[in-house]
């Protein structure tokens, strides 16, 4: 197989992460919020995010996104780093506008821009505006310097967001008083995400809100770089069979280390602490080594290749799942179905939303259309 040739494994797996976080978790959501009180058994925490320490699956869904958009990066920056085209003010127009959409569109998914109220904007607080942050650092570093520079850059981020802990942190961890959410709330202030106004005054709309942003984006460029080197082992790998070698024994690593920070430095998905993102970073490697493996190696997708339609239009996918309401349609064409299913009746609106994102990214691959920021 040439490495240079487009990694199916890649766009299924990148599917396969938007299918859980599109269909998957919506409709099992509803399922089991209406079978738990019959059936206790059913745990619906498999499908929310840890509380606070540890690790559990749905947690793992942002870290996926934002390691799969660094394995592109030696695929599609090679032509630079080769010196094929010169990195020009056109190369730095190319990276940083992508830099601007991608932050532009996490303002119109999470960020309240569409309420044009600016006491309900926030600054910095979604998936698409960690992506940004990583990628651009990870581009430039990936056609600026050797894989040797790129993992020291990689290491001296990772080992200042310990630092940083370890010394004005206090090693607290704790949540609501730990540096990471001290630092949100000095620079992002009432703009921080779950802050408000109500008469005048900024007030936390979500007191159990803590995810950070300022101080994590440290680590948001560390997980974008692992996945960058995982593209590279990909890319310039001898066979496939050392590409293979090279992503497990590469996750298995970052997995152990993890585990062995994990009683100092906790696991904690909402601060994008040090060891969760090694331990999810592994996890990505094994993941993407497996997809690699199944569909690239084996060249057998077993009846998943329609993922290939959110994954090759994934931007799209998400942001229409995100800020598009199809409910209305649903409610307007079945509602007499609500006196026959009763309780289940809103399984018909979260299968009609993910439905309707599937045709529409389904008609952008049969037209060859595909958005990319």
């Amino acid at each position: 197989m040439e490495a240079q040739k487009r990694l199916k494994s890649l766009d299924l797996l990148r599917g396969f992460d938007l299918f859980l976080l599109i269909m998957f978790q919506p409709i099992m959501l509803v399922l089991l919020n209406h079978l738990h009180s019959k059936i206790p058994v059913l745990f619906p925490t498999l499908f929310d995010h840890v509380t606070w320490k540890g690790v559990g699956f749905w947690d793992l869904i942002m870290p996926l996104f934002m390691f799969m958009s660094g394995i592109t990066i030696p695929f599609a920056m090679s032509r630079y780093k080769s010196g094929g085209e010169k990195t020009d003010r056109h190369f730095y127009f190319h990276l940083f506008k992508r830099f601007f959409i991608l932050f532009f569109m996490g303002w119109i998914v999470q960020g309240n821009l569409l309420c044009l109220d600016i006491h309900q904007f926030a600054i910095f607080s979604n998936t698409l505006q960690a992506i940004a942050v990583g990628y651009v650092v990870a581009a430039i570093l990936y056609v600026k310097l050797p894989l040797s520079g790129q993992v020291g850059f990689a290491a001296f981020f990772f080992l200042l967001y310990l630092i940083i802990f370890a010394t004005f942190g206090k090693m607290d961890y704790s949540s609501g008083t730990n540096i990471a959410e001290q630092i949100d709330r000095c620079v992002l202030g009432r703009f921080r995400a779950g802050m408000s106004w109500e008469g005048g005054v900024v007030v936390n709309l979500w007191p159990r809100y803590h995810y950070t942003w300022v101080l994590s984006s440290l680590n948001f460029i560390v997980t974008v770089m692992l996945g960058s080197f995982a593209g590279y082992a990909l890319k310039f790998g001898d066979s496939p069979k050392k590409r293979l070698k090279v992503l497990c024994i590469t996750g298995v690593v970052l997995i152990v280390a993890a585990l062995a920070m994990s009683p100092v430095f906790p696991i904690i998905k909402h601060i994008w602490s040090s060891s969760m993102t090694l331990f999810y970073g592994g996890v990505c490697f094994l993941l993407m080594a497996l997809f690699y493996y199944v569909v690239d190696v084996k060249e057998f997708t077993g009846g998943i290749e329609w993922l290939k339609y959110f994954g090759m239009n994934s931007l799209v996918a998400y942001c229409i799942s995100e800020v598009v309401s199809f409910r209305s349609i649903s409610n307007s064409l079945f509602f007499g179905l609500e006196q026959y299913m009763g309780e289940f009746y809103p399984l018909v609106g979260v299968c009609f939303q993910a439905i309707m994102t599937l045709l529409i990214v389904k008609w952008l691959y049969d037209c060859h259309i595909f958005i990319k920021a």
